[in-house]
């Protein structure tokens, strides 16, 4: 607006100095054309000064347009440069949407991830939970076989002295119809043949063998089973003594055993320093019947060189 206002006054100029001024210009400019009249009618008063004018006004055209030539091509300038940096800018903004979007995508693509890395956690607690389950039953089933080897190790104990007593004692049954004179009948023996240990603890009742035999008189005792066999019908006497050292959950104590009854217990327990129990019995014994000693249950015993462990029995008359 200001450049065409500019260009108009111009004009209005030119045509004043050159005395073709029109009479009526248009109503936005009619201000500037009066006061403009009235400059043009005091310049026709004066011809030297109107020539001068003209001639300056010609020079003031030419800069003008030269200038206005010149912002122009500037503003021409401007626009290709405006035009470049809109067309930048709307590259940018395309660039920066594809960004967006491919960073939303990978946003997705991270909170899938993370979906996958949880129910994985989950899966994984879930499957460690079940390990732990199938560990603990494990233990159990062990702790079961356990107990079943040790019943089944009684059992075979038991079995082995049956058998043991069965065949002794039909061995003792055929010499005692070849021979029914009397007897003298005694033993005496300690826990083991040489050097020294423990014996026990267990959670079921053990037979204690006496290997080391000092006297076996009419070899009713053996030694490899710990049975005594009664090869004569009469009364005995039957002594043992176990010794073992003091432990807060494991006592000392034998159990006297007939034919597989429970007789007598010897037995002492004590937190510290060693302990010692004994005990006795007379037993009215038919041939073949078989008496022997047992560890008693969760207990332990000693011996050593020093025969602290003992068990012994004699004949005290016939019957």
């Amino acid at each position: 607006m200001k450049t065409t206002l500019c260009f108009l006054f111009l004009q209005l100029i030119s045509s004043l100095c050159s005395g073709e001024l029109q009479p009526e210009l248009n109503n936005d400019i009619s201000p500037l054309g009066k006061e403009l009249t009235d400059h043009t009618r005091e310049l026709q008063e004066t011809p030297n000064q109107q020539q001068t004018c003209k001639e300056d006004v010609n020079t003031v055209l030419r800069e003008m347009s030269a200038m206005l030539a010149e912002q122009r091509v500037e503003i021409r300038q401007l626009q290709k440069e405006n035009q470049g940096q809109t067309a930048k800018l709307e590259s940018q903004k395309t660039e920066f949407e594809k960004q967006k979007i491919e960073f939303e995508k990978q946003k997705f693509e991270v909170e899938k991830q993370k979906i996958e890395f949880e129910k994985q956690k989950f899966e994984v607690e879930k499957q460690k939970t079940e390990v732990e389950k199938q560990k603990t039953e494990v233990e159990k089933q062990k702790t079961e076989v356990d107990k079943l080897k040790q019943q089944l190790q009684a059992q075979t104990a038991e079995l082995s002295s049956l058998k043991a007593r069965t065949n002794v004692t039909e061995i003792h049954v055929e010499e005692l119809k070849t021979d029914k004179e009397l007897k003298q009948v005694a033993f005496s023996a300690s826990l083991l043949a040489s050097g020294e240990g423990y014996f026990g603890p267990f959670n079921t009742y053990t037979p204690l063998v006496f290997r080391h035999v000092v006297t076996n008189i009419g070899n009713a005792y053996n030694p490899n089973t710990g049975f005594f066999i009664a090869p004569v019908r009469g009364v005995y006497q039957f002594d043992f003594y176990v010794y073992g050292p003091g432990h807060a959950s494991h006592g000392t104590g034998a159990l006297l055993v007939k034919n597989g009854d429970h007789i007598f217990i010897a037995y002492e327990h004590q937190a510290s320093y060693a302990v010692a129990a004994s005990n006795g019995a007379k037993l009215h014994l038919e041939v073949g019947d078989v008496v022997y000693l047992k560890l008693w249950v969760n207990s332990r015993v000693y011996d050593s060189g020093n025969h602290h462990t003992t068990f012994s029995g004699h004949l005290l008359f016939t019957m």
